[in-house]
């Protein structure tokens, strides 16, 4: 395969990352200074997570508080899938609290057109880009494609 058609290419090396410790406030600052769409939660080297500008944005969403239902005495919590995830991401604290896990990767021998398909399937924005030992080796987001366009 030749270098244009790797995701090598495009993907920015010098990638802004952050612990699972960060705090949102932090997160979100570093993503303005730097105008980025999203940073890479990481441990060590290794990616366990994204923060992107969806996350934060959906802190402040409005949460209908979860329902519960009463029987013989006992309260019970009665099911519904989206609240847990909507108020732990309202209530988020740091970037660990906030992030989205598992995270879409590619690796490093992927293709543009795999990161492509991978975004426009799971839309997902940006994607880290990792070596084969799961360790942070950039990131690529939609405007480096669309940049490849213009730039031929």
């Amino acid at each position: 395969m030749d270098n244009q058609g790797s995701v090598t290419h495009i993907m920015s090396t010098s990638v802004i990352s952050v612990t699972v410790d960060e705090p949102v406030s932090e997160v979100a600052r570093l993503m303005c200074a730097h105008s980025i769409t999203g940073v890479p939660v990481v441990d060590g080297n290794r990616v366990v997570g994204i923060v992107t500008e969806v996350d934060i944005v959906s802190r402040e969403i409005e949460v209908d508080p979860p329902a519960y239902g009463t029987f013989l005495d006992a309260i019970f919590r009665l099911p519904w899938d989206r609240s847990d995830d909507e108020i732990r991401r309202v209530l988020a604290v740091t970037a660990g609290d906030l992030m989205t896990a598992p995270v879409e990767t590619v690796t490093t021998d992927a293709t543009i057109q795999d990161v492509a398909n991978l975004m426009f399937k799971h839309k997902v924005n940006p994607v880290p880009v990792v070596d084969k030992h799961g360790r942070l080796a950039g990131i690529v987001s939609r405007s480096d494609i669309v940049r490849l366009m213009v730039d031929g």
